[in-house]
Protein backbone atom coordinates (compact mmCIF):
# COMPACT_ATOMS: atom_id res chain seq x y z
CA UNK A 1 0.00 0.00 0.00
CA UNK A 2 1.59 3.02 -1.03
CA UNK A 3 0.09 6.83 -0.26
CA UNK A 4 1.00 9.78 -1.16
CA UNK A 5 2.36 12.54 1.20
CA UNK A 6 2.37 16.13 1.03
CA UNK A 7 4.01 17.82 3.86
CA UNK A 8 4.25 21.33 4.08
CA UNK A 9 8.38 21.19 3.40
CA UNK A 10 7.42 19.12 0.37
CA UNK A 11 4.78 21.96 -1.33
CA UNK A 12 8.06 24.54 -1.00
CA UNK A 13 9.52 22.26 -3.05
CA UNK A 14 6.76 21.22 -5.57
CA UNK A 15 6.30 24.90 -5.74
CA UNK A 16 10.04 25.41 -7.03
CA UNK A 17 10.35 22.44 -9.11
CA UNK A 18 6.59 21.35 -10.51
CA UNK A 19 8.29 18.34 -12.01
CA UNK A 20 10.11 16.39 -9.03
CA UNK A 21 8.18 13.20 -8.87
CA UNK A 22 10.07 10.49 -10.17
CA UNK A 23 12.92 12.15 -10.90
CA UNK A 24 15.78 10.87 -7.83
CA UNK A 25 17.71 8.30 -10.39
CA UNK A 26 20.66 9.77 -13.02
CA UNK A 27 23.42 7.76 -14.64
CA UNK A 28 26.30 8.08 -11.96
CA UNK A 29 28.15 6.33 -14.08
CA UNK A 30 28.67 9.55 -16.93
CA UNK A 31 29.61 12.02 -13.71
CA UNK A 32 32.93 13.69 -13.82
CA UNK A 33 35.24 13.59 -10.56
CA UNK A 34 34.84 17.53 -10.16
CA UNK A 35 31.52 17.17 -8.84
CA UNK A 36 33.36 15.72 -6.04
CA UNK A 37 34.86 19.36 -5.28
CA UNK A 38 32.38 20.30 -3.12
CA UNK A 39 32.60 17.53 -1.10
CA UNK A 40 36.40 18.05 -0.42
CA UNK A 41 35.73 22.21 -0.26
CA UNK A 42 33.90 21.28 3.01
CA UNK A 43 36.16 18.98 4.18
CA UNK A 44 38.92 21.27 3.60
CA UNK A 45 36.97 24.25 5.56
CA UNK A 46 36.57 21.78 8.09
CA UNK A 47 39.94 20.82 8.69
CA UNK A 48 41.61 24.33 7.91
CA UNK A 49 39.58 27.42 9.00
CA UNK A 50 39.65 26.90 12.44
CA UNK A 51 43.19 27.02 12.15
CA UNK A 52 43.60 29.97 9.60
CA UNK A 53 40.44 31.95 10.69
CA UNK A 54 39.36 30.92 13.71
CA UNK A 55 37.01 34.03 14.57
CA UNK A 56 35.83 33.40 11.32
CA UNK A 57 34.72 30.14 11.52
CA UNK A 58 33.08 29.78 14.89
CA UNK A 59 30.67 32.26 14.20
CA UNK A 60 29.91 31.60 10.50
CA UNK A 61 30.19 27.65 10.12
CA UNK A 62 26.34 27.14 9.08
CA UNK A 63 26.72 29.64 6.69
CA UNK A 64 30.50 27.61 5.48
CA UNK A 65 28.64 24.67 5.15
CA UNK A 66 25.98 26.05 3.21
CA UNK A 67 27.69 27.76 0.40
CA UNK A 68 29.41 24.21 -0.39
CA UNK A 69 26.25 22.61 -0.19
CA UNK A 70 24.81 24.98 -3.12
CA UNK A 71 28.34 25.04 -4.98
CA UNK A 72 27.00 21.43 -5.29
CA UNK A 73 23.27 22.01 -5.70
CA UNK A 74 22.63 24.79 -7.78
CA UNK A 75 25.87 23.90 -10.96
CA UNK A 76 23.69 20.14 -10.61
CA UNK A 77 20.32 21.82 -10.68
CA UNK A 78 21.83 24.06 -14.27
CA UNK A 79 23.17 20.87 -15.93
CA UNK A 80 20.77 18.28 -14.93
CA UNK A 81 17.54 20.13 -14.43
CA UNK A 82 15.97 22.00 -11.46
CA UNK A 83 13.31 18.15 -11.07
CA UNK A 84 16.63 16.11 -10.44
CA UNK A 85 18.31 18.61 -8.65
CA UNK A 86 15.41 18.83 -6.07
CA UNK A 87 14.46 15.68 -6.12
CA UNK A 88 18.32 14.77 -4.73
CA UNK A 89 17.61 17.58 -2.47
CA UNK A 90 14.53 15.88 -0.62
CA UNK A 91 16.34 12.22 -0.88
CA UNK A 92 19.23 13.52 1.00
CA UNK A 93 17.40 15.61 3.71
CA UNK A 94 13.91 12.99 3.73
CA UNK A 95 15.42 9.65 3.61
CA UNK A 96 18.53 9.85 5.28
CA UNK A 97 19.48 13.43 6.72
CA UNK A 98 16.45 14.13 9.05
CA UNK A 99 16.47 10.01 10.44
CA UNK A 100 20.16 10.56 11.29
CA UNK A 101 19.79 14.26 13.05
CA UNK A 102 16.75 13.24 15.40
CA UNK A 103 18.52 10.10 16.44
CA UNK A 104 21.35 12.70 17.26
CA UNK A 105 19.31 14.91 19.13
CA UNK A 106 17.30 12.20 20.95
CA UNK A 107 20.04 10.49 22.48
CA UNK A 108 21.90 14.53 22.82
CA UNK A 109 18.87 15.90 24.60
CA UNK A 110 18.54 12.28 27.04
CA UNK A 111 21.87 11.68 27.68
CA UNK A 112 22.16 15.11 28.93
CA UNK A 113 19.64 14.69 31.56
CA UNK A 114 21.28 12.54 33.53
CA UNK A 115 23.89 14.03 35.44
CA UNK A 116 26.09 11.67 36.85
CA UNK A 117 26.81 13.03 40.44
CA UNK A 118 29.88 12.82 42.22
CA UNK A 119 32.96 14.00 40.84
CA UNK A 120 35.73 11.23 40.90
CA UNK A 121 39.58 11.72 40.75
CA UNK A 122 40.80 11.37 36.79
CA UNK A 123 43.62 8.84 37.99
CA UNK A 124 44.81 6.53 35.10
CA UNK A 125 43.35 3.35 36.29
CA UNK A 126 39.42 5.15 36.99
CA UNK A 127 39.52 6.82 33.15
CA UNK A 128 40.95 3.36 31.64
CA UNK A 129 37.92 2.01 33.58
CA UNK A 130 35.51 4.42 32.48
CA UNK A 131 36.93 3.98 28.63
CA UNK A 132 36.30 0.09 29.10
CA UNK A 133 32.63 0.38 30.09
CA UNK A 134 31.74 3.17 27.51
CA UNK A 135 33.13 0.55 24.94
CA UNK A 136 30.64 -2.00 26.42
CA UNK A 137 27.88 0.46 26.55
CA UNK A 138 28.67 1.74 23.01
CA UNK A 139 27.24 -1.51 21.33
CA UNK A 140 23.87 -1.78 23.83
CA UNK A 141 22.65 1.98 23.51
CA UNK A 142 24.88 2.94 20.39
CA UNK A 143 28.11 5.18 20.05
CA UNK A 144 26.07 8.33 20.06
CA UNK A 145 24.57 7.75 23.69
CA UNK A 146 27.52 6.22 25.12
CA UNK A 147 29.80 9.18 24.01
CA UNK A 148 27.00 11.21 25.34
CA UNK A 149 26.26 9.98 28.61
CA UNK A 150 29.80 9.49 29.78
CA UNK A 151 31.80 12.49 28.07
CA UNK A 152 31.11 15.37 30.69
CA UNK A 153 31.57 13.07 33.73
CA UNK A 154 34.87 12.05 31.68
CA UNK A 155 36.33 15.57 31.43
CA UNK A 156 34.95 16.77 35.24
CA UNK A 157 36.95 13.60 36.84
CA UNK A 158 40.05 15.07 34.83
CA UNK A 159 39.61 18.93 34.83
CA UNK A 160 42.72 19.51 37.43
CA UNK A 161 44.87 17.24 34.94
CA UNK A 162 47.23 19.40 33.16
CA UNK A 163 47.52 17.64 30.42
CA UNK A 164 43.74 15.97 29.26
CA UNK A 165 43.34 16.28 25.26
CA UNK A 166 44.64 12.61 24.63
CA UNK A 167 42.04 11.68 27.01
CA UNK A 168 39.42 12.71 25.14
CA UNK A 169 41.03 11.51 21.43
CA UNK A 170 41.29 7.89 23.54
CA UNK A 171 37.69 7.98 24.16
CA UNK A 172 36.63 9.05 20.47
CA UNK A 173 38.70 6.24 19.22
CA UNK A 174 37.43 3.31 21.80
CA UNK A 175 33.43 4.85 23.23
CA UNK A 176 32.47 6.97 20.04
CA UNK A 177 33.62 4.09 17.40
CA UNK A 178 35.05 0.98 18.11
CA UNK A 179 33.07 -0.10 21.03
CA UNK A 180 30.12 0.06 18.58
CA UNK A 181 30.99 -2.56 16.67
CA UNK A 182 29.01 -5.88 18.22
CA UNK A 183 25.66 -5.24 17.39
CA UNK A 184 22.92 -2.98 15.07
CA UNK A 185 22.25 -0.77 17.93
CA UNK A 186 25.96 0.80 18.51
CA UNK A 187 26.92 1.99 14.97
CA UNK A 188 24.36 3.23 11.88
CA UNK A 189 26.34 1.01 9.10
CA UNK A 190 25.45 -1.83 11.51
CA UNK A 191 21.81 -1.04 11.17
CA UNK A 192 21.62 -0.60 7.67
CA UNK A 193 22.96 -4.59 7.57
CA UNK A 194 20.72 -5.36 9.95
CA UNK A 195 17.70 -3.74 7.86
CA UNK A 196 19.50 -5.48 4.67
CA UNK A 197 18.83 -8.90 6.58
CA UNK A 198 21.86 -9.46 8.70
CA UNK A 199 20.74 -11.24 11.42
CA UNK A 200 20.99 -9.13 15.13
CA UNK A 201 24.21 -11.20 16.01
CA UNK A 202 26.01 -12.19 13.24
CA UNK A 203 28.41 -8.81 14.00
CA UNK A 204 28.75 -10.42 17.97
CA UNK A 205 29.51 -13.73 17.07
CA UNK A 206 31.77 -12.73 13.84
CA UNK A 207 33.82 -9.29 15.16
CA UNK A 208 33.96 -9.67 18.60
CA UNK A 209 37.58 -11.03 18.75
CA UNK A 210 38.39 -8.17 16.05
CA UNK A 211 36.75 -5.72 18.43
CA UNK A 212 38.43 -7.41 21.64
CA UNK A 213 41.94 -7.34 20.44
CA UNK A 214 41.44 -3.38 19.02
CA UNK A 215 39.90 -2.28 22.25
CA UNK A 216 41.97 -4.40 24.16
CA UNK A 217 45.04 -2.79 22.72
CA UNK A 218 44.05 0.74 22.89
CA UNK A 219 42.70 0.50 26.83
CA UNK A 220 46.24 -0.44 27.32
CA UNK A 221 47.78 2.25 25.40
CA UNK A 222 45.49 4.58 27.03
CA UNK A 223 46.56 3.31 30.30
CA UNK A 224 50.01 3.76 29.79
CA UNK A 225 50.44 7.06 27.92
CA UNK A 226 48.08 8.43 30.98
CA UNK A 227 50.36 6.63 33.74
CA UNK A 228 53.00 8.91 31.99
CA UNK A 229 51.58 12.01 31.98
CA UNK A 230 49.70 11.54 35.36
CA UNK A 231 53.17 10.73 36.73
CA UNK A 232 54.91 13.31 35.25
CA UNK A 233 53.01 16.42 35.30
CA UNK A 234 50.83 15.77 38.41
CA UNK A 235 47.21 17.57 39.13
CA UNK A 236 46.31 21.26 39.25
CA UNK A 237 46.78 23.19 42.49
CA UNK A 238 43.29 23.83 42.62
CA UNK A 239 40.29 21.23 41.52
CA UNK A 240 37.79 23.23 39.47
CA UNK A 241 35.26 20.26 40.67
CA UNK A 242 36.35 18.98 44.07
CA UNK A 243 36.77 15.01 44.28
CA UNK A 244 33.84 13.70 46.25
CA UNK A 245 33.33 10.06 47.23
CA UNK A 246 30.78 7.72 45.67
CA UNK A 247 28.70 8.21 42.85
CA UNK A 248 24.74 8.51 41.70
CA UNK A 249 22.65 9.61 38.97
CA UNK A 250 20.41 13.04 38.74
CA UNK A 251 17.99 12.44 35.76
CA UNK A 252 17.11 8.55 36.00
CA UNK A 253 14.21 8.73 34.75
CA UNK A 254 15.45 9.45 31.22
CA UNK A 255 17.08 5.81 31.54
CA UNK A 256 13.89 4.60 30.75
CA UNK A 257 13.82 7.25 27.55
CA UNK A 258 17.10 5.81 26.45
CA UNK A 259 15.60 2.13 26.74
CA UNK A 260 12.51 4.07 24.37
CA UNK A 261 14.89 5.15 21.36
CA UNK A 262 16.78 2.44 21.74
CA UNK A 263 13.37 0.07 21.18
CA UNK A 264 12.50 2.73 18.34
CA UNK A 265 15.44 1.64 16.57
CA UNK A 266 14.89 -1.93 16.86
CA UNK A 267 10.68 -1.69 15.79
CA UNK A 268 11.96 0.18 12.54
CA UNK A 269 14.36 -2.37 11.64
CA UNK A 270 11.88 -5.52 12.73
CA UNK A 271 8.57 -4.37 11.99
CA UNK A 272 7.61 -4.88 7.99
CA UNK A 273 4.81 -2.75 7.32
CA UNK A 274 3.35 -2.46 3.11
CA UNK A 275 2.71 1.10 4.00
CA UNK A 276 4.73 3.63 2.94
CA UNK A 277 4.81 7.09 1.45
CA UNK A 278 6.41 8.68 -1.45
CA UNK A 279 7.50 12.38 -1.28
CA UNK A 280 8.50 12.96 -4.87
CA UNK A 281 10.97 9.54 -5.37
CA UNK A 282 12.15 9.12 -1.77
CA UNK A 283 10.19 6.18 0.10
CA UNK A 284 9.60 6.85 3.23
CA UNK A 285 8.28 3.35 5.13
CA UNK A 286 5.59 3.64 8.17
CA UNK A 287 8.08 1.85 10.43
CA UNK A 288 10.90 5.15 9.98
CA UNK A 289 7.81 7.26 9.93
CA UNK A 290 7.07 5.61 13.62
CA UNK A 291 10.83 5.89 14.39
CA UNK A 292 10.92 9.42 13.73
CA UNK A 293 8.07 10.61 15.42
CA UNK A 294 8.86 9.17 18.81
CA UNK A 295 12.21 10.18 18.83
CA UNK A 296 10.77 13.60 18.50
CA UNK A 297 8.46 12.86 21.76
CA UNK A 298 11.25 11.32 23.69
CA UNK A 299 13.21 14.47 22.99
CA UNK A 300 10.56 16.40 24.06
CA UNK A 301 9.45 14.35 27.01
CA UNK A 302 12.64 14.49 27.78
CA UNK A 303 13.39 18.25 27.99
CA UNK A 304 9.82 18.27 29.97
CA UNK A 305 10.96 16.08 32.98
CA UNK A 306 14.54 16.93 33.44
CA UNK A 307 14.92 19.84 36.04
CA UNK A 308 16.98 22.72 35.08
CA UNK A 309 19.25 21.92 37.92
CA UNK A 310 20.42 18.67 35.84
CA UNK A 311 20.53 20.28 32.98
CA UNK A 312 23.16 23.12 34.44
CA UNK A 313 24.98 20.79 36.67
CA UNK A 314 25.90 18.98 33.00
CA UNK A 315 26.54 22.42 31.57
CA UNK A 316 24.33 21.38 28.87
CA UNK A 317 23.70 23.45 26.01
CA UNK A 318 22.48 22.77 22.28
CA UNK A 319 25.72 24.15 20.60
CA UNK A 320 27.80 21.06 20.24
CA UNK A 321 23.96 19.68 18.86
CA UNK A 322 23.51 22.71 16.44
CA UNK A 323 27.33 22.34 15.39
CA UNK A 324 27.06 19.04 14.20
CA UNK A 325 23.64 19.88 12.40
CA UNK A 326 24.95 22.47 10.25
CA UNK A 327 28.22 20.94 9.55
CA UNK A 328 26.28 17.40 8.92
CA UNK A 329 24.00 19.14 6.63
CA UNK A 330 25.95 19.99 4.51
CA UNK A 331 28.18 17.01 4.08
CA UNK A 332 24.90 14.97 2.86
CA UNK A 333 24.19 17.36 0.03
CA UNK A 334 27.85 17.41 -1.04
CA UNK A 335 28.31 13.49 -0.72
CA UNK A 336 25.52 13.05 -2.92
CA UNK A 337 27.84 12.70 -6.41
CA UNK A 338 30.72 10.87 -4.59
CA UNK A 339 28.31 7.79 -3.30
CA UNK A 340 26.53 7.94 -6.29
CA UNK A 341 30.12 7.55 -8.21
CA UNK A 342 31.15 4.95 -6.27
CA UNK A 343 28.12 3.30 -5.96
CA UNK A 344 28.21 3.18 -10.39
CA UNK A 345 30.77 0.55 -9.80
CA UNK A 346 33.50 -0.36 -11.78
CA UNK A 347 32.02 1.65 -15.16
CA UNK A 348 32.43 4.69 -12.71
CA UNK A 349 34.71 7.40 -12.02
CA UNK A 350 35.73 5.53 -9.26
CA UNK A 351 35.71 2.14 -10.60
CA UNK A 352 39.84 1.84 -9.74
CA UNK A 353 38.04 1.63 -6.23
CA UNK A 354 35.72 -0.78 -6.77
CA UNK A 355 38.37 -3.36 -8.92
CA UNK A 356 40.51 -3.42 -5.86
CA UNK A 357 38.76 -5.04 -3.47
CA UNK A 358 38.12 -8.34 -6.09
CA UNK A 359 40.69 -10.95 -6.50
CA UNK A 360 41.81 -12.45 -9.52
CA UNK A 361 39.85 -15.35 -9.33
CA UNK A 362 36.73 -13.41 -8.96
CA UNK A 363 36.47 -13.74 -4.85
CA UNK A 364 36.12 -11.09 -2.58
CA UNK A 365 39.49 -9.71 -0.88
CA UNK A 366 38.75 -8.50 2.79
CA UNK A 367 41.96 -7.00 3.18
CA UNK A 368 40.82 -4.84 0.39
CA UNK A 369 37.37 -5.03 1.37
CA UNK A 370 38.45 -3.93 5.06
CA UNK A 371 40.40 -0.78 3.85
CA UNK A 372 38.53 0.57 1.18
CA UNK A 373 35.53 0.44 3.48
CA UNK A 374 37.49 2.13 6.21
CA UNK A 375 39.69 4.44 4.57
CA UNK A 376 36.23 6.33 2.73
CA UNK A 377 34.33 5.72 5.78
CA UNK A 378 36.94 7.87 7.64
CA UNK A 379 36.08 11.05 5.22
CA UNK A 380 32.64 10.17 3.49
CA UNK A 381 29.52 9.31 5.90
CA UNK A 382 30.21 5.42 7.25
CA UNK A 383 26.67 3.77 6.86
CA UNK A 384 25.95 5.05 2.97
CA UNK A 385 29.64 3.91 2.54
CA UNK A 386 29.32 0.29 4.64
CA UNK A 387 26.03 -0.17 1.91
CA UNK A 388 28.35 0.44 -0.88
CA UNK A 389 30.62 -2.15 -0.74
CA UNK A 390 28.00 -4.45 0.78
CA UNK A 391 26.42 -3.95 -2.59
CA UNK A 392 29.51 -3.86 -4.87
CA UNK A 393 29.86 -8.08 -2.30
CA UNK A 394 26.79 -9.07 -3.82
CA UNK A 395 24.47 -7.20 -1.82
CA UNK A 396 22.74 -10.69 -0.77
CA UNK A 397 22.74 -11.31 3.24
CA UNK A 398 22.51 -14.71 3.01
CA UNK A 399 25.44 -15.15 1.24
CA UNK A 400 27.61 -12.73 2.99
CA UNK A 401 26.94 -14.20 6.18
CA UNK A 402 27.80 -17.77 5.36
CA UNK A 403 29.94 -18.12 2.07
CA UNK A 404 31.57 -14.50 2.17
CA UNK A 405 31.41 -13.95 6.13
CA UNK A 406 34.75 -12.58 5.86
CA UNK A 407 34.20 -9.92 3.69
CA UNK A 408 31.19 -8.85 4.83
CA UNK A 409 32.97 -8.65 8.43
CA UNK A 410 35.96 -6.52 6.85
CA UNK A 411 33.07 -4.36 5.46
CA UNK A 412 31.89 -4.62 9.24
CA UNK A 413 34.84 -4.05 10.70
CA UNK A 414 36.05 -1.47 8.20
CA UNK A 415 33.05 1.25 8.38
CA UNK A 416 33.05 0.64 12.68
CA UNK A 417 36.92 1.09 12.98
CA UNK A 418 37.82 3.09 10.76
CA UNK A 419 35.21 5.94 11.64
CA UNK A 420 37.52 6.60 14.21
CA UNK A 421 40.13 7.95 12.21
CA UNK A 422 38.40 11.83 11.49
CA UNK A 423 36.00 13.99 13.36
CA UNK A 424 33.63 13.50 10.65
CA UNK A 425 34.07 9.89 10.18
CA UNK A 426 31.35 9.62 12.68
CA UNK A 427 28.90 11.84 13.95
CA UNK A 428 29.90 11.26 17.85
CA UNK A 429 33.07 12.48 17.36
CA UNK A 430 32.56 15.97 16.27
CA UNK A 431 30.13 15.85 19.57
CA UNK A 432 32.72 15.11 21.84
CA UNK A 433 35.05 17.33 20.19
CA UNK A 434 32.50 20.13 20.29
CA UNK A 435 31.93 19.24 24.04
CA UNK A 436 35.31 19.34 24.88
CA UNK A 437 36.35 22.53 22.98
CA UNK A 438 32.83 24.30 24.94
CA UNK A 439 34.35 22.80 28.42
CA UNK A 440 37.91 24.18 27.84
CA UNK A 441 39.53 21.54 26.52
CA UNK A 442 41.98 22.50 23.74
CA UNK A 443 41.52 19.30 21.29
CA UNK A 444 43.86 19.09 18.44
CA UNK A 445 42.36 20.39 14.65
CA UNK A 446 41.48 18.37 12.26
CA UNK A 447 44.52 17.45 10.44
CA UNK A 448 45.94 17.34 14.58
CA UNK A 449 43.60 14.39 15.25
CA UNK A 450 44.44 12.88 12.34
CA UNK A 451 48.02 12.94 13.47
CA UNK A 452 46.99 11.18 16.58
CA UNK A 453 45.13 8.41 14.49
CA UNK A 454 47.38 7.81 11.65
CA UNK A 455 50.10 6.82 14.89
CA UNK A 456 47.96 4.72 16.74
CA UNK A 457 45.49 3.26 14.91
CA UNK A 458 46.98 2.54 11.54
CA UNK A 459 49.30 0.52 12.76
CA UNK A 460 46.78 -1.32 14.96
CA UNK A 461 44.61 -1.88 12.28
CA UNK A 462 47.54 -3.25 9.92
CA UNK A 463 48.06 -5.63 12.64
CA UNK A 464 44.09 -6.34 12.18
CA UNK A 465 44.78 -7.18 8.80
CA UNK A 466 47.20 -9.55 9.24
CA UNK A 467 45.66 -11.15 11.66
CA UNK A 468 42.27 -11.55 11.00
CA UNK A 469 41.66 -10.45 7.36
CA UNK A 470 44.37 -12.14 5.24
Amino acid sequence: MKLPARPAATLLFISLFPSLAGAAEFDAATLSPMWGLPFAGILLSIALMPLLVPAFWHQHYGKVSAAWALAFLLPFAVVHGAPLAGAQLLHALVGEYIPFILLLVALFAVAGGIHIRGNLHGAPGLNTSILAIGAVLASLMGTTGASMLLIRPLIRANDNRVHKVHVVVFFIFIVSNMGGSLTPLGDPPLFLGFLKGVDFSWTLMNILPDTLFVVGVLLVLFFVVDRHYYRKEGVLPVDPTPDTPGIGFDGARNFWLLAAIVGLVLLSGVWKSPVSFHVHGTEVGLPGIVRDVGLVLVTLLSLRITSDKVHADNQFSWGPMAEVAKLFAGIFLTIIPVIAMLRAGEHGPFGAVVSAVTRADGQPDPAMYFWATGVLSSFLDNAPTYLVFFNIAGGDAQSLMTTHADALAAISAGAVFMGANTYIGNAPNMMVKAIADDRGVRMPSFFGFMAWSVGILTPLFILSTLIFFR
